[in-house]
């Protein structure tokens, strides 16, 4: 009898429709830019104010926007300022990344940056006598953490994490998924993206990788979508932070080493890491050091893998795709 009721009970319960697992959404604004959060919980929870908490914490100490921020404070030589642990992750990891690059990732360099027009400043007239003043206190080697307390070697050094810390603020979200317990996610901030699990069907998380736009306002296109798992990729490129002067084309991506804009035919790359902040930081540092160099650096790393879009001499685009990040392309476009 008890036989005859288990059978009964599998055959009722392979009859009944399984209740098909709905995902939570998230959509918010966080560091000047966007939030998309999609993650699979049973009991649906909706953990936005708690995330929208977490966001603005990590603003009020990384954000150059806020006055009161760490950073800003850093910045305007605060001797009672305390770096917190967000502040000394991207601290030590910038610098880390600074070393393995040979300096072409660089947390200093904002003030060339918006000498050459590409932030908050108004734009100077750059010549060589404003780049060598300024490159007097670039350098990543002129400041440390000692002791839990900033040291600059001149006071005007100035950090700047925006190469960092919108990836190291996409782990920031999940580590919180996870300590509650979310296994299946996808966090993408600004377009930095990490992907933990998968959907309940089995299939992976799809992430496009974008195609260069010949002008800077045209519509965004992908060139490529990706299969994430256990996986973050984050991307930078050249082609929509630029502005033409005198018929010379003037790139957002400065070389901490020479104080201009870079030269080169990189127009784009996507990295991908077990970390989003590492992804985000060596995206940037290979837009500094060009294709060549780049892509001589990743095939060495084990812990990283790419894919390059570059311009040719006859100014059509060509791509450079490593072993392993070939393996997560499910669809490549035109």
């Amino acid at each position: 009898m008890n036989r005859v009721f288990l059978l009964l009970a599998l055959f009722f319960s392979a009859c009944t429709p399984q209740k098909k697992t709905e995902p939570v959404k998230l959509l918010g604004a966080a560091q000047g830019t966007y939030y998309s959060i999609i993650y699979y919980d049973e009991a649906r929870r909706n953990f936005q104010p708690e995330i929208d908490s977490l966001l603005q914490a990590f603003d009020r100490s990384l954000s150059l926007w806020i006055p009161s921020s760490i950073l800003s404070r850093v910045n305007n030589n605060d001797t009672s300022v305390v770096p917190d642990k967000s502040f000394e992750d991207n601290f030590n990891l910038s610098m880390q990344v600074a070393a393995n690059t040979n300096g072409a990732f660089d947390v200093t360099v904002g003030p060339l940056v918006r000498a050459w027009g590409f932030g908050f400043d108004e734009k100077k007239h750059v010549d060589s006598h404003i780049i060598d003043s300024l490159l007097q206190f670039t350098g990543y080697r002129k400041v440390k953490i000692q002791n839990g307390i900033i040291v600059k070697d001149d006071p005007r050094v100035s950090l700047d994490f925006n190469a960092i810390a919108q990836g190291y603020s996409v782990d920031l979200v999940g580590d919180f998924l996870e300590r509650h317990g979310i296994e299946n996610y996808l966090v993408d901030i600004g377009g930095e993206v990490k992907a933990k699990g998968q959907k309940p069907d089995g299939s992976l998380w799809k992430v496009g990788i974008e195609k260069p736009a010949k002008h800077q306002d045209d519509l965004r296109s992908l060139k490529a979508v990706i299969a994430l798992k256990n996986k973050s990729v984050a991307t930078s490129g050249s082609y929509r932070k630029f502005y033409i002067e005198n018929g010379i084309r003037y790139s957002h991506t400065i070389d901490p080493k020479t104080g201009r804009p870079v030269q080169h035919s990189l127009l784009s790359v996507s990295v991908l890491a077990d970390s989003t902040a590492v992804a985000d930081a060596y995206a940037t540092a290979f837009m500094v050091m060009g294709f060549e160099k780049s892509k001589q650096f990743v095939e060495q790393d084990s812990a990283l893998e790419a894919f390059f879009i570059y311009a040719r001499p006859d100014s059509t685009n060509q791509i450079y795709i490593t072993k392993g990040f070939k393996t997560i392309i499910t669809e490549e476009l035109k």
